[in-house]
């Protein structure tokens, strides 16, 4: 069992399967459940939130890039804020931190804040990615682990974990069940950002668990301990 986890959700998991809303009631509820159940499970979980199923980047290629990446960290604070209302609903303690100044809707981020509300039972949900333009929310992930001093980083995916080379793409992919920071970086695994994959080798972040997420109780049978997808470690 981790202690302390760090989950990366996309912001596809809280949309409709068919990608023709932003959000859906089914989706967002489920997910509150899942988090709910994986809190009460004993794991001190913080929770990073893409933006996709709102924000998939520049329309134009005239569109000033870090001006289109400030709007995708807005995307995920609207997550946050979608999922803190779901999981409050539910009676789960939940506290959304964004790394922008805009208390009026959530907390300031701050490691030492974040830490106390995991201590204190409550989901930390981490919106905002890092704060900064050209850095990816798999990139916030690794940095908000290494700031929590977390046991592993989850992420979900849409395949059963990591490959040599894309599955939808190449029929003779390989499953990859384990395998090192060093690897992943020398294979130029693609299922994480490589920054994400080096920051977590640098800060010695025990485990990233990479596993589908087709069914949102995988989240719970991986903190459990079940060899779901694939392990990635030091």
């Amino acid at each position: 069992m981790y202690k302390r986890v760090i989950l990366k959700l996309s912001g596809e998991t809280l949309s409709s399967r068919d990608g023709g809303a932003c959000y859906d009631p089914l989706r967002v509820n489920e997910t509150a459940r899942i988090l709910k159940q994986l809190s009460s499970m004993g794991v001190q979980l913080g929770v990073v939130l893409g933006g996709g199923n709102i924000w998939r980047g520049r329309f134009s290629k005239d569109m000033t890039p870090f001006q289109a990446d400030q709007m995708g960290m807005l995307a995920t604070i609207m997550n946050a804020l979608c999922l803190e209302d779901a999981l409050k609903r539910q009676g789960a303690p939940a506290v959304a931190f964004t790394a922008q100044e805009m208390t009026r809707f959530a907390e300031l981020y701050r490691a030492d804040r974040a830490l106390q509300a995991m201590e204190e039972g409550k989901i930390a949900l981490l919106a905002g990615g890092s704060g900064n333009p050209f850095f990816t929310t798999d990139t916030a992930a690794a940095l908000r682990a290494a700031e929590l001093r977390a046991d592993a980083v989850f992420k979900g995916t849409t395949v059963a974990g990591v490959y040599d080379k894309d599955p939808n793409r190449y029929p003779d992919a390989k499953f990859l069940p384990e395998l090192s920071y060093a690897d992943c970086i020398r294979m130029n695994i693609q299922v994480m950002d490589i920054t994400a994959f080096q920051l977590c080798r640098e800060r010695g972040i025990p485990a990233i668990r990479i596993f589908p997420m087709d069914d949102l109780e995988n989240i719970l049978r991986v903190a459990a301990g079940e060899r779901i997808g694939s392990v990635v470690h030091i």
